[in-house]
């Protein structure tokens, strides 16, 4: 069972020249080890929940395994402060981890030069209709669970274009989609359209993680950066930021989202 994913602490606030005593919901933060064939590879600084699947899809979007059948068995020790993941091969543990740009950091054995190796560009499809962007971005607001009991905590979620498949929480974004991926494995979820939303910052590894899940749009409620805008072009993903209900940016392959009317008046304006 997780360990509750808050705690609640004494604080002191001041407002309007007013002090007052609260008890507060903080966000857990906890140290969790992943182990492979008896290895210690990495440490994941998360919210200690959907642990199983935190580790399954960060070694699919590490591209370590494919399936569920490269894995003999996944155990969550009883502290919780471990994964243990045994593979049915053997693994090279990779050499360099490289510090990524997220809340509480992240890691990636993949480099800028094989940033894109083993994911697929996607397909042309998945048409999206610009005024389902506000419903889906509202879909995302109530889904954060976790958010609103405690604050400071980031939630991606897969749909399908018309509702929230699965949604995760976590207090770094990259783990977000970790967990994503490791969800679909687990439950066997493969819708065939997906769009990936986040509360997060958009980095180049956070969409070369949404191209391993398989995504053809990304929403985030904020920014991207200029790796990821660029790395959203070559894989051919739909990159959109600023995203709220009734207005939002896109940086790449806005042929997904627009109309030809709506297309027509930009390039006549410009």
């Amino acid at each position: 069972m997780n360990r509750d994913q808050s705690k609640i602490f004494k604080t002191v606030s001041y407002h309007d020249g007013q002090w007052d005593e609260n008890r507060t919901n903080i966000i857990c933060e906890q140290a969790v080890t992943l182990t492979v064939n008896n290895e210690p590879w990495l440490t994941f600084m998360c919210t200690p929940n959907d642990l199983n699947g935190l580790a399954i899809g960060f070694l699919y979007n590490e591209q370590i395994i494919e399936t569920l059948d490269d894995i003999a068995s996944v155990r969550v020790c009883p502290g919780e402060d471990n994964v243990d993941v045994w593979l049915n091969r053997s693994v090279q543990k990779p050499k360099n981890w490289i510090r990524t740009s997220g809340c509480s950091g992240g890691e990636t054995s993949i480099g800028k030069s094989n940033l894109r190796r083993g994911i697929e560009k996607s397909p042309n499809g998945d048409m999206l209709p610009a005024e389902r962007i506000g419903a889906l971005i509202e879909q995302l607001n109530e889904a954060q669970d976790l958010y609103r009991k405690s604050g400071g905590v980031h939630t991606s979620a897969l749909s399908d274009g018309g509702k929230i498949i699965i949604a995760t929480e976590d207090i770094g974004r990259h783990n977000t989609l970790d967990k994503l991926a490791g969800r679909c494995l687990l439950e066997k979820i493969s819708p065939s359209k997906r769009i990936i939303l986040t509360t997060g910052r958009i980095s180049s590894e956070m969409i070369q993680k949404a191209g391993r899940i398989g995504a053809a749009i990304v929403i985030s409620r904020t920014s991207p950066s200029s790796l990821s805008v660029q790395v959203a072009e070559k894989l051919g993903i739909t990159l959109i930021g600023y995203a709220r209900r009734d207005r939002f940016t896109v940086y790449t392959h806005l042929e997904r989202i627009l109309s030809i009317s709506v297309g027509e008046k930009i390039n006549s304006e410009a």
